[in-house]
């Protein structure tokens, strides 16, 4: 008996039908300027700096899938001085964990990613504009709205994608942070 082909269909995010194609090497350069003067990078962690999955064992421990290239990105910037921090929703210990060993500020269990943003600008007496914002996903966008430069990972979802002017090649977790990483060293960022 013949066992007929399964079809999966794929997630909305990852849809050919995008809002948004990752950006051009070109429109990565108009960004040129915006990039080298980022006064602060924050980097949303599930979906981001993970593929947006989560492992649950048996005993309730939950684990998350990282790049290791995003890690080496995340070093290569603090070398430069460029300033990050991780704002996230999530409170799961994973969170810090990950962050602990990148020796990444880390603010987490934030549900009103915003108020706490607003806070943090003028606590160091920062702007909004002067921020880059990496997200991908609904909880994102109010933060994405305000910054001077949203990025996108590629396999976000369409309204984080709406709302990015950059969209990375790579997905959340598979070296999308990298490739910020990237844009801003090759933009000069960190330097005076």
């Amino acid at each position: 008996m013949e066992v007929p082909e399964r079809r999966v269909k794929k997630p909305v995010s990852q849809s050919v039908s995008q809002s948004k194609r990752p950006s051009s090497p070109a429109r990565v350069r108009s960004f040129r300027k915006r990039l080298a003067a980022a006064s602060l990078v924050v980097f949303d962690f599930d979906g981001v700096m993970t593929d947006n999955r989560v492992l649950t064992l048996q005993d309730g421990t939950e684990g998350v899938f990282c790049d290791r290239s995003d890690g080496l990105g995340i070093g290569m910037l603090k070398k430069a001085g460029v300033p990050m921090l991780v704002l996230s929703k999530e409170p799961n210990p994973v969170v810090a964990a990950r962050c602990r060993k990148l020796q990444l500020e880390c603010e987490q269990g934030i549900d009103d990613k915003v108020a706490r943003l607003d806070a943090i600008l003028r606590e160091r007496g920062l702007t909004w504009t002067s921020v880059i914002y990496v997200g991908n996903d609904v909880n994102d966008v109010p933060c994405m709205s305000r910054v001077g430069l949203a990025i996108a990972v590629a396999d976000a979802y369409p309204p984080a994608l709406k709302v990015a002017k950059l969209v990375t090649t790579r997905p959340g977790g598979r070296g999308a942070v990298r490739e910020v990483c990237d844009w801003l060293l090759a933009a000069g960022a960190g330097k005076p």
